[in-house]
């Protein structure tokens, strides 16, 4: 209870602060990096600027934590409402080697955070010069005055941003005791003052719409245009996709319905005899598949993310995460993994009991660990390059304990628990059909009905319908946008479930008018298919669509890529596999059996 506690208070956490005129403002620094990578993040205080004489560092959030913030207080002195016209923040004495440091930084375009009021600040380091092509000219300098301009309205902070327009940089030549400009230089030195000025403005907007004047601020490139057009071009196709294939499938089985069924009324002698289609193999279609531990603990983790994935969409269309929450989507997703745990137990241990399974300690096992496995192997992995780089993003020891305090606590324990519900309160398993002990032969299958290509049918359709979106979510993930189209995410994702769903069912029909019975796996793997398209899709957006480098923001692109297209694969092949069994249960049950 104390865990749950916390996780959610560090989810909600974050109020509106109250000041009065002359009450001090607490700006703290955050974190630097390369702007095309934006999960290689630093501490400020690594670099060779401004730093009290010992660092206090905030109280931060799981979500914060997770998000790669480290904020700490500055040197900076703002009041509310107070204006201040350049006031020396420190005077600094750089080495040689501190210089080369500041000059590496800027040349790699890094990019600083602020943090005022929970309004996130943004700035370039330095200034980068590039003119001519003979004689080629390289000139770096660094910014050392910084104009805050922050909005208010009545006693709450509305809105704050940094300018260094009108305001020279001060070059950082190659070499020491070269003379700068204005700037004392000697010894293998350099001698900076940095200063800072403080502008107020007054604001017509709430404090509760705050969020709306950061949404529109354009320091990093804005991308995300509303995209109207292109869903609704890809809900029209989608439509027209399951129009057609409902259509021509329910045409079909009213043929097959009626031929079958005339043939039961007029004395068939032997249905063996002829080729009837699927109905020949009723006896053998609820045969239950092998390795059904597996299929079970795919099943429950599939129905898991999907619980988790309607949460967070519904959460976010609820107004609960906004742009100064930091990481908040992060700590909601951990809070709802560990609390729909039970979800993946109750169902895998349910089915499981109900196709005959006997070690059902051994499924809920399987189960807590298909997911939680992989991503600990992923994460290790991550935060040692992480660590190992002394970026930001490499987790504390305090949050890795939490966490892990979170799954053996929370997540495992309500695996264990909706999987003993699920075993005691599983029934049988409801087929029309008797199973035969003999299993039938299965003809010989043409190339266009074997897995390979059910898998490139049934993952690429799906992928399809969500590919314009897919764009703005990588973008929101590997970016740094603001996603706020809540709305048509969760359009998107009804038509990816529906166009899964419809999908599979279709490939199952196909699949057992061929005679082969073999489709319980078979519905998984096409639908579930589409992980592999989205991790493509991944590879192409690194190469195609960013700017990303380095092995730092490789690692992490690459290693978390592959765990979202295991959740898409796991979540859609729960979907197509529940939706054929409805549809094989309907069709058998249709028919006239002996």
């Amino acid at each position: 209870m104390v865990l749950h506690c916390v996780l959610i208070l560090s989810l909600f956490s974050g109020w509106a602060v109250g000041y009065k005129q002359g009450d001090n403002v607490t700006l703290y620094v955050n974190k630097v990096g390369p702007y095309h990578n934006p999960q290689e993040t630093y501490h400020y205080y690594t670099l060779p600027v401004c730093r009290p004489e010992k660092v206090h560092h905030k109280s931060l959030s799981l979500g914060e934590v997770l998000d790669g913030d480290r904020m700490a207080e500055s040197l900076y002195h703002i009041r509310f409402r107070e204006n201040v016209e350049k006031k020396i923040l420190c005077h600094l004495t750089l080495s040689e080697k501190q210089v080369d440091e500041l000059r590496e930084a800027i040349e790699e375009l890094y990019y600083f955070e602020f943090v005022l009021d929970d309004i996130p600040i943004w700035g370039f380091v330095g200034y980068i010069e590039e003119s001519g092509f003979l004689p080629h000219s390289h000139k770096v300098a660094l910014w050392t005055h910084l104009d805050f301009n922050i909005e208010y309205n009545g006693n709450s902070v509305i809105f704050a941003n940094v300018s260094v327009k009108d305001i020279k940089p001060v070059p950082l030549e190659d070499g020491a005791g070269v003379a700068v400009g204005g700037v004392g230089v000697g010894g293998g030195s350099l001698t900076v003052t940095h200063t800072y000025s403080v502008h107020w403005f007054e604001s017509t907007l709430t404090h509760a719409r705050r969020a709306e004047r950061l949404r529109d601020y354009s320091f990093f490139p804005k991308t995300l245009e509303i995209h109207w057009l292109s869903i609704i071009n890809s809900l029209v196709l989608v439509v027209l996709l399951l129009g057609f294939v409902i259509i021509i499938l329910m045409r079909v089985l009213k043929n097959d319905f009626a031929r079958y069924n005339m043939e039961e009324e007029g004395g068939c002698d032997d249905l063996d005899q002829g080729d009837n289609g699927w109905k020949i193999i009723h006896t053998d279609v609820f045969r239950f598949p092998p390795f059904k531990s597996l299929m079970c603990a795919v099943l429950g983790v599939g129905a898991q993310f999907l619980t988790l994935a309607t949460g967070i969409i519904v959460m976010a269309l609820l107004g609960m995460f906004n742009v100064h929450r930091h990481g908040a989507i992060n700590s909601a997703a951990i809070v709802l993994y560990a609390l729909t745990s039970c979800v993946s137990g109750y169902v895998s241990c349910s089915f499981y009991t109900q196709i005959n399974g006997q070690r059902w300690v051994w499924n809920i096992i399987l189960t807590s660990s298909l997911f939680s496995a992989p991503l600990f192997l992923t994460w290790s992995v991550v935060n040692s390059i992480h660590w190992w780089s002394g970026s930001t993003q490499a987790l504390p020891a305090t949050t890795v304990l939490l966490l892990l305090g979170a799954w053996v606590l929370v997540g495992f324990p309500l695996t264990v628990i909706g999987g003993i519900v699920g075993k005691n309160r599983a029934g049988n398993f409801q087929a029309p059909c008797r199973t035969r002990n003999i299993a039938r032969q299965i003809p010989a299958q043409p190339w266009y009905k074997h897995t390979v290509v059910h898998m490139a049918i049934g993952g690429f359709l799906p992928f399809s319908a969500i590919s314009v979106e897919l764009y703005y979510i990588f973008a929101t993930v590997w970016g740094r946008e603001q996603y706020t189209l809540y709305g048509i995410l969760l359009c998107v994702f009804a038509i990816l479930l529906s166009v899964g769903a419809c999908i599979s069912v279709a490939l199952t029909y196909f699949l057992l008018s061929g005679e082969d019975y073999r489709w319980w796996w078979r519905s998984v793997l096409s639908t579930g298919s589409t992980g592999l398209f989205i991790f493509v899709y991944s590879v192409f957006y690194y190469r195609n669509r960013s700017s990303m480098s380095g092995l730092v923001q490789s690692t992490e692109f690459f290693g978390y890529s592959l765990l979202t297209a295991l959740v898409f694969s796991l979540m859609l092949g729960s979907v197509s596999f529940w939706a054929s069994l409805a549809f094989i249960r309907y069709i058998y049950r249709s028919l006239k059996m002996d």
